[in-house]
């Protein structure tokens, strides 16, 4: 595929994936949103990428859905087509062995199997904030603000975000953030669990890129792979199914490449070379 709204690039083993609509502070559409699913798989298909950033060009990560959408539909009266507004929010695609719950629009972003994390260099609103929840770490610039814009557009909690955010960072920090559609600054999202790390602005994509690049050199991508689904599907099990799961995954890690490798390193006091076999 072309890249039109999306700037895709890998460095270092790693992808970043930056939505390149800087003008309009990367507002979503629906040509960026297929481009950065295209762009996701393609990063998860390629033996060379062991990790995916996903940021924002310009000053802003994404301001939310493009307003000409939503102006549209006001300006018909809220008429809306249900049959269109379904296939909005499906995928559209199906992936064999992954869950439902992983399959809708934007909730596949952890089906993919290499750790995505979202470089939040500005604003995060709406959309764009419901999009860094999906990733599976958030670092923010302190230049980030986070807010979900919906109960002031006279919308609900879309997409999702009702189950995602709670899971996060508790039901009632949850609910501030869904019931005032407040901005909140990269400290308090820090406070609140809603980021991993906050750095600051000057040289936040390079740090960014560190932690990335620090994945793919020192850790075996299967075991991330492994991991990744262990952590998400735990979402849907009790204890007991969680705990027999892993007993089985870790028979069939004993048994791999990267742990032959993740030993010999150890004990050889080199670098690992993992292969993700």
């Amino acid at each position: 595929m072309t890249y039109t709204e999306i700037l895709y690039d890998i460095r270092d083993r790693v992808a970043t994936i930056s939505l390149n609509r800087p003008d309009k502070l990367n507002a979503w559409t629906a040509v960026m949103g297929d481009e950065v699913r295209d762009a996701l798989t393609s990063a998860e298909a390629d033996a060379g990428v062991r990790a995916i950033i996903l940021t924002g060009a310009g000053r802003g990560f994404c301001a939310g859905a493009d307003m000409s959408l939503l102006s549209g539909i006001a300006g018909a009266g809220g008429q809306v087509d249900e049959t269109h507004a379904l296939a909005h929010f499906t995928t559209g695609e199906h992936r064999e062995g992954i869950a439902a719950d992983f399959q809708r629009k934007y909730s596949y972003f952890p089906s993919i199997e290499k750790p995505v994390i979202a470089a939040i260099n500005g604003p995060a609103v709406g959309l764009g904030f419901i999009i860094s929840l999906y990733c599976d770490l958030r670092f923010a610039s302190d230049a980030a603000r986070f807010g979900a814009a919906f109960a002031r557009r006279g919308l609900i909690a879309e997409y999702g975000v009702a189950w995602m955010l709670p899971r996060l960072i508790g039901p009632a920090n949850a609910l501030d953030l869904l019931l005032s559609a407040r901005l909140v600054d990269a400290e308090e999202a820090a406070r609140m669990g809603l980021v991993n790390r906050v750095f600051p602005s000057e040289d936040f994509l390079e740090k960014v890129h560190a932690y990335a690049k620090e994945l793919a050199d020192s850790v075996s991508p299967r075991s991330m792979a492994v991991i990744k689904r262990q952590v998400y599907n735990g979402y849907f099990q009790t204890l007991e199914q969680a705990t027999i799961s892993a007993e089985k995954a870790m028979i069939e890690s004993l048994k791999s490449a990267d742990f032959q490798e993740g030993v010999a390193h150890f004990l050889e006091k080199r670098p690992p070379v993992f292969t993700g076999r």
